[in-house]
């Protein structure tokens, strides 16, 4: 399965860190979005997106708020989610889980860090 990523996050940089994370590891399609807004009308114009990496806090909408809303689409809600935060404390990860994101990453991470979090995703999606 070719594998297309949404990145999400308010951040350019960390978007850039993200997707030369992604290329490291040897994918190529990505398609970035700013807010969780844009992220809902990338995935609805693009229906070769199949998995998304989101940052948790962000403007207009947040990452938590894509993961639920993305859960509550017919079409989009077996999508792995990967949610990317700086928060790392228990409760902030219990809510994640709640909102049934996929895994879960705490900024700064390692191109090493992604790839284990990535390949845990798909070897419960496959």
């Amino acid at each position: 399965m070719e594998l297309k990523f949404l990145v999400v996050d308010d951040s350019v940089t960390m978007r850039r860190i993200v997707n030369n994370s992604l290329k490291t590891l040897g994918y190529t399609n990505v398609v970035e979005a700013s807010d969780g807004k844009d992220a809902l009308s990338k995935l609805a114009a693009d229906s070769s997106i199949n998995f998304v990496i989101t940052d948790w806090n962000m403007p207009v909408m947040s990452g938590l708020e894509l993961s639920q809303a993305i859960r509550g689409d017919a079409k989009l809600g077996n999508m792995p989610i990967l949610m990317v935060t700086t928060r790392g404390v228990k409760e902030d990860i219990v809510q994640a889980l709640q909102a049934k994101v996929n895994n879960y990453v705490v900024k700064p991470f390692t191109p090493q860090v992604l790839k284990e979090k990535l390949d845990q995703v798909l070897a419960n999606i496959s």
